[in-house]
């Protein structure tokens, strides 16, 4: 957790969601807004973190149409959870990341839907089941 808070990674962070921008959580903050909060309450945020007493905010629940008719709920994070999600995701991913399979495609840096595809479509012309 030490290196999550380090000032260097909270600011890469930081510009990671602000890049992304994406829609307010149920507290209304926006990426714009985060910066000055930040600032404002980073000592509480970063003891909180350290402890490990941190409770994430609830999600936003918002229905998106499916193109094929229908809704799909999207569960929207506080910007402040995806601040704190991303400096973790910072320290985390570089440790895990080399020892997941080659063929694992989920949620990976530089990995796709579309590669995952394309790969399966390789095997397939290979005579592979």
């Amino acid at each position: 957790m030490e290196r999550v808070v380090r000032p260097e990674n909270a600011t890469a962070a930081w510009r990671a969601v602000k890049r992304n921008a994406g829609a307010p959580g149920i507290d209304g903050m926006t990426t714009q807004q985060l910066r000055d909060h930040v600032r404002k309450h980073w000592e509480v945020i970063r003891a909180k973190l350290r402890a490990g007493t941190y409770v994430p905010s609830p999600v936003r629940r918002v229905e998106i149409p499916k193109p094929n008719g229908g809704m799909r709920l999207l569960g929207i994070p506080t910007v402040l959870d995806r601040w704190i999600q991303q400096m973790v995701l910072q320290v985390l991913q570089p440790i895990f990341d080399p020892t997941f399979s080659a063929q694992s495609f989920g949620f990976r840096p530089g990995k796709s839907a579309h590669d995952a595809v394309r790969a399966a479509q390789s095997y397939v012309q290979a005579g592979k089941d």
